[in-house]
């Protein structure tokens, strides 16, 4: 392709350019145009499904629910995650704006786990706090806030441009203020200059730092398309960076980068084990020191590491497998499928991620303040991008909030966009045409991120970060070699510099931290202490003057909330300067000179480096009547003009009307959804079931819904009979002769659904009644649900706790915990605790947390000798709940030396 003009270029204005149409992206654009901001959003895929969320998501990890958890038991655990180097006013906004976003997000459409009482069903996963609450429709959650970008009052002050890739931020030469942006249009090549009042970068993490085991380029933890760009278009803006020597590493499946998704597995049972089947991990929160810890462990004769969970039920592992092969990454099942494992007969390897910059799951990031402003006037930075330390996706959308509020203020630049600033983002762009037959990104990417490997990667010292940044700099030519032809290939290399950048940054930072900290996260085998007093700083970097990196010790300002072991006393920051590198010309001392030579030839791309570049992208023919409803999805159609499409012979173009109507919800939605349930085709009826589900928190529950969600209990497909049960339990529209009915369906998940809904009701007698059920995961459905009425009591789980089946009397043993353990109760729990499987002894402790101290005492202090582990922890956490009595207090302290990890932390707690 030609290289264009600068002249030529398409210039775009607003009052609030939004760079990221993730997460935090399209909050911010919400937001500002709410705040009555022209707003343009730049994003260089796709806003429908770009960002990490559009990866899947299967759970909040911060949801501080009122009632479940305070914000400033929050605020105080993540201080200690991060070993007190915290901004606590930032992650305070995410603890107390939190439950407000949750609400937010709720009214769009996005589906939370809630009870039968319609209360949010928070899981307590860490060993302290209860803020896990999860998604069931996770994957969903991009559609949605989508769905919210495209209303018609948003669209006449939100533009969307997608396929435009900004490569730098622009500022005024008179007061360094973000005055807009310099970009290129991924498809055709075209220079774009935008002018703007405020600039919010959301381009997410650094994900494509280090090389994953695998060698594939894009087979990263993290979504492969964020390769650093916010992180380098914040740095030559002049804005200050923070924490990027704090690296993001994960545990993963082996071989499959993505998450293992253990705190998901924790509630139905699942936990890490080293290959005797023992607990290990003592971190009480998913930090550098718990990684640290899982490293050792996957280092020594006890790995390799694996998330158990084959000694789960049958419907237990059932439903972690809907959640983990649908919502978080739905190549996993295909992934177990091809190695022929089942979760019911293999326990999932577990390895460690390649490193990369992402502040909501560590702290490297953006500077920020409390209102997402960075330190360069009007451009603000939010999400995993913005260093506020385990973020997650909460406070991505928390700070997306937060800047679009702030952004709204400012109105379009007037003035000369800088010639020089465009100029150079010009070259950056183009740069790659000129040299066509260059080296490919394929090979140079690579190198590049091999080099990370090699040399950042902790556990870090100042000799290989030396060699990292020597490495990095001498890249810089062969980056300004590549070559492209395509504007997509303009964009790979665009994204390498990011890349470059990233790592010298990441290197030079670890450089300059002369302590370890973090865990595994900055691990100096050099500097192995953690020094408070030299270092509860932050350490801040920026664009010197001439161009070079510079840093600043930051002082942590005094805590908001109080934490033990940490006392920052704030102060004035200690200005470092450049980072001295360590000299490693040669290995140990030298004698004499060296002999002359000859100039070596420069490093090239090929050889061992050399990767094939990727196979070309093929897409496939759609059914004209499927492409006219995408076109007409984008206008919010109403109804009447999705009637003939719901109505066509054709199931595919039915099912894609289903899919248009659940992405629009115009007026009548709901009703329209309840009669495609009843559709002769099963694709369509689990389209309508699959949007019932997804909406059924912002459908209104008239009664033309009601009765098309009855007539669906008597649809022949189950499917159906379950989703109409949710709909109706969801919407208040159902009751309990509807409910009880369903208790005699042929479909066990159909009759599980019913109890459910018989909870929502407070319906004793019938739940009562579904005793019986002879299926086992119904039987210990109602002793979870007799357990969840408003008004509980220990009557009706009599024939549950003479159940034949192990699991149902421990399900109705450990109900006595929540409905009560009167005396006749706590002898049947007492008996239990000798029983031969061990979900009924666990369950039998549960339930003694209920009973009197001197029945319940006794019997939990010899539960702590059991041979299981989970009989054990059980029994410290009922302990915990007789703490007062000084016999309790007495066994506990017997426990911190139990040699499972669980059960020592949690009587460790009784201290």
């Amino acid at each position: 392709m030609d290289i264009p003009a600068i002249g030529d270029a398409e210039e775009l204005s607003c009052d609030v350019l939004v760079i990221g149409g993730g997460t935090a992206g399209t909050m911010a654009a919400l937001t500002a145009a709410e705040r009555g901001a022209r707003v343009l959003l730049l994003e260089k895929a796709h806003v429908r499904h770009s960002g990490a969320l559009a990866m899947g998501m299967d759970g909040v990890n911060n949801a501080v629910v009122p009632g479940r958890a305070e914000p400033d038991d929050y605020v105080a655990e993540i201080t200690r995650a991060n070993d007190g180097v915290v901004d606590q006013s930032t992650v305070r906004q995410t603890a107390t704006r939190g439950f407000a976003m949750v609400q937010r997000l709720e009214s769009y459409g996005v589906k939370f786990e809630k009870d039968e009482h319609g209360e949010y069903a928070v899981r307590q996963v860490h060993r302290s706090g209860s803020y896990v609450l999860p998604m069931p429709e996770g994957k969903d959650v991009k559609k949605v806030l989508y769905r919210q970008l495209r209303r018609r009052e948003m669209r006449e002050r939100i533009r969307i441009e997608n396929r435009v890739m900004p490569v730098r931020v622009l500022t005024s030469p008179e007061d360094g203020r973000a005055i807009g942006a310099a970009a290129f249009n991924t498809r055709t090549g075209a220079f774009v200059t935008v002018r703007a009042g405020a600039v919010i970068l959301a381009t997410g993490p650094c994900g494509r730092l280090g090389l994953p085991a695998s060698g594939y380029l894009y087979g990263t933890y993290e979504n492969p398309t964020n390769a650093g760009d916010g992180y380098a278009m914040a740095y030559h803006a002049g804005a200050a960076l923070t924490g990027i020597e704090c690296f993001q590493i994960n545990p993963l499946i082996k071989d499959y980068n993505g998450p293992a998704c253990a705190y998901v597995a924790n509630p139905f049972g699942g936990y890490q084990v080293n290959r005797h089947g023992e607990r290990f991990v003592d971190s009480d929160y998913w930090s550098g020191q718990m990684m640290a810890e899982f490293a050792a462990e996957l280092a020594s004769d006890r790995g390799p590491v694996y998330l158990k969970l084959s000694h789960l039920p049958e419907e237990s592992v059932a439903s972690l497998e809907s959640i983990l092969h649908t919502t978080e990454r739905p190549t996993r099942g295909t992934f177990h499928a091809g190695r022929g494992h089942d979760y019911r007969t293999h326990d999932i390897e577990m390895h460690i991620s390649e490193i990369g910059l992402c502040g909501g799951h560590s702290a490297s990031g953006v500077r920020v303040d409390d209102h997402a402003r960075t330190t360069v006037p009007r451009l603000y930075a939010a999400g995993d991008l913005a260093s506020v330390p385990h973020n997650y996706m909460i406070g991505a959308f928390v700070f997306g909030d937060l800047a679009g509020g702030d952004a709204a203020r400012h109105t379009a630049y007037e003035g000369t966009l800088p010639a020089d600033q465009l100029a150079a983002a010009h070259e950056l762009i183009y740069r790659p045409l000129r040299n066509p037959d260059g080296p490919p990104q394929p090979q140079v990417e690579y190198k590049l991120r091999r080099f990370v490997n090699d040399y950042v990667a902790p556990p870090k010292t100042g000799a290989k970060l030396s060699l990292a940044v020597a490495a990095f700099d001498r890249m810089t030519g062969e980056i300004a070699e590549m070559g492209a032809r395509t504007a997509h290939e303009l964009m790979r290399c665009a994204e390498v510099s990011f890349i470059r950048d990233c790592a010298e940054m990441a290197a030079r930072s670890s450089l300059a931290r002369t302590e370890s900290r973090w865990g595994l996260y900055h691990e100096r085998l050099d500097h192995p202490e953690r020094d408070d007093t030299g270092w509860l700083y932050h350490l801040d970097l920026r664009k010197s003057a001439s161009g070079a990196m510079e840093f600043t010790a930051r002082p942590v300002e005094p805590y908001l909330v109080p934490v033990d072991g940490f006392a920052p006393a704030g102060g004035p920051a200690r200005h470092l300067g450049e980072v001295d590198l360590v000299p490693v010309a040669t290995a140990g001392s030298r004698e004499a000179a060296p002999a002359a030579r000859a100039q070596a030839a420069p490093d090239g791309p090929d050889g061992p480096d050399a990767v094939p570049a990727a196979a070309p992208e093929h897409g496939s023919a759609s059914s004209p009547r499927i492409l006219e409803l995408l076109a007409l999805a984008e206008e919010s159609p109403d109804l009447d003009v999705l009637r003939p499409y719901l109505a066509d012979p054709d199931p595919a173009v039915r099912a894609a009307a289903v899919a248009a109507l659940g992405e629009t919800v115009p007026a009548g939605a709901g009703p329209a959804l309840a009669a495609r349930l009843a559709d002769a085709a099963p694709v369509v009826r689990a389209a309508a079931a699959a949007a019932l589900r997804e909406l059924v928190e912002v459908l209104p529950g008239g009664p033309e819904l009601g009765a098309g969600l009855r007539a669906a209990l008597v649809v022949p497909d189950p499917a159906v009979r379950s989703a109409a049960l949710e709909a109706l339990r969801a919407l208040r529209l159902g009751d309990v002769q509807a409910y009880a009915a369903s208790l005699a369906d042929a479909d066990p998940e159909v009759r599980i659904h019913a109890v459910r809904a018989l909870v929502s009701v407070d319906a004793v007698p019938e739940l009562a009644a579904a005793a019986a059920d002879p299926a086992r995961e119904v039987r210990v459905a109602v002793a979870k649900g007799l357990a969840s009425v408003h008004a509980p009591a220990p009557g009706p789980l009599d024939p549950l706790l003479a159940d034949a089946d192990p699991l149902v009397r421990g399900a109705a043993l450990g109900a006595l915990a929540s409905v009560g353990c009167p005396d006749g109760y706590a002898r049947t729990a007492v008996a239990a605790l000798a029983d031969a499987a061990w979900q009924v002894r666990a369950g039998a402790a549960a339930g003694l947390s209920a009973a009197a101290p001197h029945t319940a005492v006794p019997a939990l202090a010899k539960a702590l000798a059991d041979a299981n582990a989970d009989v054990r922890k059980a029994a410290v956490l009922a302990l915990l709940a007789h703490r007062d009595a000084p016999e309790a207090r007495a066994a506990l302290a017997t426990a911190v030396s139990d040699p499972d990890a669980d059960v020592r932390a949690y009587a460790g707690r009784a201290a």
